[in-house]
C-alpha cells in the first residue's frame, strides 16, 4: 500500500484470476465511450435540482470502448479496499453506495485526457429519483483497478496546478491488480497506449453533497 494527501494505492491487489474474470464480463459487449459534452452554464432550474448532463462521442477528449456491469460480486470485492483507503488516507468521506461499474478497453493510441470525475458541491448531484443509491448523491471517491499489464503507454497521471505551474505525478501503477483510489475533484488521465490494449476497471463511490 502507498499513499499521498490526494491519492492512495494497493501494490497488491486483486489477483490475475479475478482480473481475468472481470474482463470476461465485457466480452463481446464493447461500445464506445462517451463523455459529458455539455459545456454550458447551468440554468437556475438545474442549480436548485441537479445537472442535466448531456453524453457524447469527444474524440479530443477520449477514445476507448467500455462496458457497463453492476455484478454484485464485483462490487463485495473492491468495496473493502475503497473502505480502508478512505480511512487510511485520512479522507474519512460519507460512502453511501457507488455507480455502475465501467470496465474499460484502450487499444493502440486511444487515451482519455485530463479531466475530473466529480466536484462534489450540490450542483453535481443527480437527480435520479428512481434510483435510490444515486439520487442526491455525488461522487467522492473514484478508484481504478489495473485488470492487466502487458501493454506500453497508458500511464495514468494527476495533475495539480501551483505557481501558475502544472506538475504531472505519475505514480508506480503498472501492475495487474493494482488499485489507485483517488477524491473524484482530483484531475487525472490515461496517456495514449503506444503499444497492446490497456484494460481497467473503473469504479465511482458516492455520498451526500459535501457541506
Amino acid at each position: 500500500m502507498f499513499n499521498t494527501n490526494d491519492w492512495f494505492y494497493f501494490t497488491e491487489g486483486l489477483d490475475k484470476n479475478t482480473c481475468n474474470k472481470i474482463k470476461n464480463v465485457a466480452k463481446g459487449k464493447w461500445k464506445k465511450s462517451k463523455v459529458d459534452t455539455n459545456d454550458k452554464d447551468p440554468t437556475d432550474e438545474e442549480r436548485i435540482t441537479g445537472a442535466n448532463l448531456i453524453h457524447g462521442i469527444d474524440k479530443n477528449s477520449r477514445i476507448s470502448d467500455i462496458v457497463w456491469t453492476e455484478d454484485q460480486w464485483i462490487y463485495d470485492t473492491i468495496w473493502p479496499c475503497m473502505e480502508a483507503a478512505n480511512e487510511r488516507a485520512g479522507w474519512k468521506y460519507d460512502i453511501t453506495g457507488a455507480e455502475s461499474m465501467q470496465i474499460t478497453r484502450y487499444k493502440k493510441g486511444e487515451f482519455y485526457d485530463f479531466h475530473k470525475d466529480g466536484k462534489g458541491d450540490h450542483l453535481s448531484a443527480y437527480n435520479q429519483p428512481d434510483n435510490e443509491f444515486t439520487h442526491g448523491h455525488v461522487r467522492k471517491l473514484s478508484m481504478t483497478v489495473l485488470l492487466n499489464e502487458n501493454y506500453e503507454g497508458g500511464e495514468f497521471q494527476f495533475a495539480y496546478y501551483g505557481q501558475e505551474k502544472c506538475r504531472i505525478d505519475t505514480p508506480e501503477f503498472n501492475k495487474t491488480g493494482m488499485i489507485i483510489v483517488f477524491p473524484s475533484d482530483v484531475e487525472h488521465r490515461v496517456a495514449p497506449v503506444t503499444k497492446g490494449i490497456r484494460y481497467s476497471l473503473v469504479i465511482w463511490f458516492l455520498g451526500p453533497p459535501f457541506k
